[in-house]
């Protein structure tokens, strides 16, 4: 089975494969799909009907009937809970024949970072007491967050693959955002997902 990634941003083009590898051993290490290079679109585009559907287009064509496409993209300034079953509706009526997940992390990916920021102590730079923050998600800046406590500041494109390899999964999905990866990621392959602990 091949799965197409649909992201925007360039640390999440190597960090999404990861990820969703990630989930995939810790709910069923058996499965090995074909995971396709991620596809990149800015998020000025991902929210506009028109590219939204080229994009979708184009990874349908390469993932084939039996295959599976994923859209993760940052939220920025808007609501996940609305800006995400827009996109899903728009994939459902374009091409109905795909399963597609379409997840968005409220304000940015790194936000799963701050959620998880006890299991990343001394990782790239960070400081050995790191505490999460009270309410992760609702930070709006989560890269510039992680940036003032790095020796050497943040780089999407080196510490976000970095970061992603070694955050604590199960911290993380105290997350909504990521727990609604977390559990699209059983879905698209039809495995359980494990409630989320406290």
């Amino acid at each position: 089975m091949k799965v197409g990634l649909i992201v925007e941003g360039h640390g999440e083009e190597r960090s999404v494969p990861l990820l969703l590898r990630r989930v995939l051993q810790e709910l069923e290490p058996a499965l090995h799909p074909d995971l396709l290079p991620a596809y990149r679109v800015s998020q000025g585009k991902l929210v506009k009907r028109e590219e939204f559907e080229r994009a979708l287009e184009l990874m349908a064509r390469r993932v084939g009937s039996d295959g599976r496409i994923l859209v993760l993209l940052d939220a920025d300034d808007d609501l996940p809970c609305v800006l995400g079953p827009r996109l899903l509706d728009w994939a459902r009526s374009y091409r109905p024949d795909r399963d597609t997940s379409v997840v968005v992390a409220k304000h940015e990916y790194e936000a799963w970072f701050l959620t998880a920021a006890a299991s990343l102590r001394g990782k790239r730079g960070l400081p050995e007491d790191l505490d999460p923050p009270a309410t992760p998600e609702s930070i709006r800046d989560a890269k510039g967050w992680l940036h003032h406590r790095m020796q050497d500041g943040y780089s999407e494109t080196l510490d976000q693959p970095a970061l992603t390899g070694v955050f604590d999964l199960r911290a993380a999905r105290l997350s909504d955002s990521f727990d609604k990866f977390f559990r699209e990621v059983g879905r698209l392959f039809g495995v359980s997902v494990p409630p989320r602990g406290p």
